[in-house]
C-alpha cells in the first residue's frame, strides 16, 4: 500500500511501535533474532544503539537516507520487505497501492517476459496492473489483474524472453532512441529543493531554498530557448513533501525530473558535487532490475558537465531509492551542487557566473542524453550556442541520413 503516516522513531523512543519495527528488522536480517530474547515487553521495547545500527544497515542496503531514523519513507520500505512473491494476493487498488518486495519481484518477472510494468519500484500502480493483465491475456488466463495461484503457476512455467541484459534497461534505452535528438517538445520538471518554511541548508550567507530556486530559473530560461516545456514543483512557497512532488511530476507526464539541492555537513572539509539516481545495491532484493539506466546515464553526464564548468570537486553519481527518485514514473535525478558549510563551495555558488555555468551544464547534459551514440562532444566543451549545430552534425553522421546535396 502507499506509505502511511507514521510517528517518527529514533534512538531513545520506546513502546509497541518500536517493537513492530524490530520485528521487521529481524525478518530482513538486519537485527539478530536474539534481540527478541533480550528485549523488554513490547509496550516497553527500547530503540537503543543496536536498533539504530540495524536501521542504518537496512537504509544503507536499500538506498535510503542513512540517518538511523524510522520515518515515513523508511517505514514504507521496511514494511514491504517482509513480503515474498506468493505470500499474498496482489491486485491494483486505486489510491491505495500495495507496496513490497513481492510487488518488485512481480514487476521484474513481467519485465523479463516482455510486459513492461514501468519503473521497477515495488509499487503496484496502473502500469503494473496493465502489464499483469496483458500477461494473463497472453497465456490464456482471465485478465482480471489479480495475482493468484493460477497466475503464479504461469510465471513458474515460463522463461524470460528478453536476453542480453536487464529487460527494463533495454526498454529505457529504446525509448530514448525513438524519441529522437531534439529537446523540442519535451517536458522537464525542475524541482527546487526545500522552500516555504523549510530553508534547507544555511551557510556563509546562503540559503539552500533561495539558491535552488535561482538555479532552476536560470535552467528554465535556457531550456525554453530550446523548445522544452519546463514545469516547476514550486515557484516560491514549498512544493510539499517529496511524495507530493513526485505525484505532481507524474500528473504532468514529464519526460524527466531534475531536483536541485545543496548540501551541508558538520565537518567543514566536506565539499563538492554529487548526483543521485533511482537504484540500490541490495543483492538480496528479488527485483534486480530496480535500477534506472537512463537516470544513471543522465546523472553521470550531468555530474561531469557541472564539474568541468565549475571546478567543484567530483563526488560521483550514486544510486538511491529516495522518495522522489523512486515514486516518479519517469527518470529522475537529484543534483547536490556544493556544500554551503564549505567556504570555497559557498564562495563559488554566491557568484552568479558559477550558477550560469551550472545551468549551462544541465542543458548540455540533457541534450547529450538524447544524442545517445551520436554524442561525440568532449565533456565541458560544448556551449549552448553550439547545440543546434552539434545536433545537425550528429544527424548527418547517422546511417541513411541524406547528404547535403540530397
Amino acid at each position: 500500500m502507499s506509505p502511511q503516516p507514521v510517528v517518527v522513531l529514533r534512538r531513545g523512543d520506546s513502546g509497541p511501535a518500536v517493537a513492530d519495527v524490530c520485528d521487521r528488522l529481524m525478518l530482513t536480517g538486519d537485527l539478530p533474532t536474539s534481540w527478541a530474547d533480550r528485549a523488554a515487553p513490547r509496550d516497553r521495547a527500547l530503540f537503543d544503539d543496536e536498533v539504530e545500527e540495524a536501521v542504518k544497515s537496512f537504509q544503507q542496503r536499500r538506498g535510503l537516507l542513512v540517518d538511523g531514523v524510522v520515518g515515513r519513507s523508511t517505514y514504507s520500505v521496511l514494511d514491504g520487505a517482509r513480503w515474498s512473491l506468493g505470500d499474498r494476493v496482489l491486485r491494483y487498488v486505486p489510491d491505495y497501492f500495495l507496496e513490497g518486495d513481492d510487488v518488485a519481484h512481480l514487476q521484474a518477472r513481467l519485465a523479463e517476459l516482455g510486459f513492461s510494468p514501468g519503473k521497477l519500484d515495488g509499487i503496484h500502480g496502473p502500469a503494473t496492473d496493465a502489464a499483469l493483465r496483458a500477461f494473463q491475456g497472453a497465456v490464456g488466463l482471465t485478465a482480471d489483474g489479480t495475482l493468484g495461484p493460477e497466475t503464479l503457476r504461469a510465471f513458474q512455467d515460463l522463461q524470460r524472453s528478453v536476453t542480453g541484459g536487464s529487460a527494463n534497461a533495454l526498454r529505457e534505452r529504446e525509448q530514448i532512441r525513438r524519441g529522437g535528438f531534439s529537446l523540442t517538445g519535451r517536458t522537464v520538471v525542475l524541482d527546487a529543493g526545500h522552500g516555504g518554511g523549510d530553508p534547507g541548508a544555511v551557510g556563509h550567507g546562503l540559503v539552500e531554498a533561495d539558491l535552488t530556486l535561482d538555479l532552476v530559473r536560470r535552467i528554465e530560461g535556457r531550456l525554453t530557448a530550446h523548445g522544452v516545456e519546463v514545469v516547476f514543483t514550486r515557484t516560491g512557497a514549498s512544493g510539499g513533501e517529496e511524495i507530493d512532488r513526485a505525484a505532481f511530476a507524474n500528473s504532468v507526464e514529464a519526460d524527466l525530473v531534475l531536483s536541485i539541492h545543496t548540501d551541508h555537513a558538520g565537518a567543514a572539509a566536506a565539499h563538492g558535487v554529487a548526483t543521485f539516481f533511482y537504484g540500490h545495491g541490495d543483492q538480496a532484493r528479488p527485483a534486480q532490475g530496480a535500477w534506472s539506466t537512463i537516470g544513471e546515464h543522465f546523472a553521470e553526464l550531468l555530474l561531469r558537465e557541472v564539474v568541468a564548468r565549475t571546478g567543484l570537486t567530483d563526488c560521483r553519481a550514486h544510486p538511491r531509492s529516495w522518495t522522489l527518485l523512486r515514486r516518479t514514473r519517469m527518470p529522475a535525478v537529484r543534483l547536490d551542487v556544493g556544500y554551503l558549510s564549505h567556504p570555497a563551495d559557498a564562495a563559488a555558488l554566491s557568484d552568479p557566473l558559477t550558477r550560469d555555468r551550472i545551468a549551462e551544464g544541465v542543458v548540455v547534459a540533457l541534450q547529450r542524453l538524447y544524442l545517445g551514440d551520436a554524442d561525440t562532444a568532449r565533456t565541458g566543451m560544448l556551449k549552448l550556442a553550439d547545440l543546434r549545430r552539434h545536433i545537425e552534425s550528429a544527424r548527418d553522421r547517422q546511417p541513411g541520413s541524406p547528404g547535403p546535396s540530397d
